[in-house]
């Protein structure tokens, strides 16, 4: 348990299927809970500080975890994740039970947004509203790739030695930086200290690969965006290299309940200056 300002923190490992997950709260219980599901081989550390800080600031009770081969959650062999998709999807609910919470909101980010999608499909009385965020939706067809240039460096991957820690480091730098949007400078050493401080937390920081693994289960292709019923929030960069801003709009034509926030210039990231703009936009979606 830890004090920043008069805000609590608490840590929490909660054991679903099998696995630990590393959880942590900001905020007061008796708060609306907001649980955060991040994306592909990222810790809950993507999450900014400040931006759980101040989602709990607006009386949210703010939960953030690290999925199975992140952070200081469950490692599995690399190669071998030993979990599908649905279990990513599964274990969001199963933090909301180790809580003790009947229901809350979610919101996910890039690949932690179509776990969200998939979780509030599966368990929807589970879920009071939904927040994506650079993300795309299920089962939606004939949407535009990723920009020739994030292609062309998402390539280079398949050439890392993924036990070369600086190599990895090397590349996660370039990657962040290929994810920034226009509207604000790309902070360098910032994504540096996130990356080094990401990599040092995780026991086995190449496990996180696993993620390109996973195959969804027959259910889980089945799942369509089209059928989610409650309020829906799409927070989307205009300057998204990977999800390009089409896949924000295309919630707009399959779900009922939804709203889209455009973040000009905005790229695959929480960019420190676009932080009060979310978290208002987030608060007001989030608001029960």
């Amino acid at each position: 348990m830890a004090q920043t300002g008069s805000l609590l923190v608490t840590d929490k490992i909660v054991e679903i299927g099998g696995a630990a997950l590393q959880t942590q709260a900001f905020g007061d219980p008796s708060s609306p809970p907001l649980l955060l599901i991040m994306g592909m081989m990222s810790s809950m550390l993507w999450w900014p500080d400040r931006f759980c800080e101040e989602l709990a600031a607006q009386e949210r009770y703010v939960i953030r975890y690290d999925q199975r081969d992140t952070g200081l959650s469950t490692h599995y062999p690399q190669g071998e994740p030993g979990y599908s998709f649905s279990d990513l999807a599964d274990d969001a609910i199963g933090i909301l039970d180790s809580y003790v919470l009947e229901t809350a909101h979610l919101a996910g980010m890039s690949m932690g947004g179509f776990i969200a999608q998939e979780a509030a499909l599966r368990h929807p009385q589970r879920v009071r509203t939904l927040t994506l965020i650079s993300t795309s939706p299920l089962a939606v067809e004939g949407l535009p790739s990723s920009t020739k240039a994030y292609r062309e460096h998402s390539m280079a991957a398949e050439r890392i030695d993924w036990s070369d820690i600086g190599a990895i480091a090397d590349f996660l730098r370039r990657d962040t930086a290929m994810l920034a949007g226009i509207r604000h400078p790309h902070d360098a050493d910032a994504a540096s200290a996130l990356i080094a401080r990401d990599m040092a937390r995780a026991p086995s920081f190449a496990s996180a690969t696993n993620h390109f693994a996973l195959v969804s289960e027959e259910e889980s292709a089945r799942l369509q965006a089209s059928d989610i019923k409650m309020p829906v929030l799409v927070i989307h960069g205009t300057a998204d290299p990977l999800f390009p801003i089409e896949h924000g709009e295309a919630f707009t034509k399959v779900i009922r309940n939804v709203r889209l926030h455009r973040v000009e210039g905005g790229g695959h990231e929480i960019h420190d200056r676009d932080i009060d703009e979310m978290v208002q936009a987030i608060t007001d979606h989030a608001a029960y």
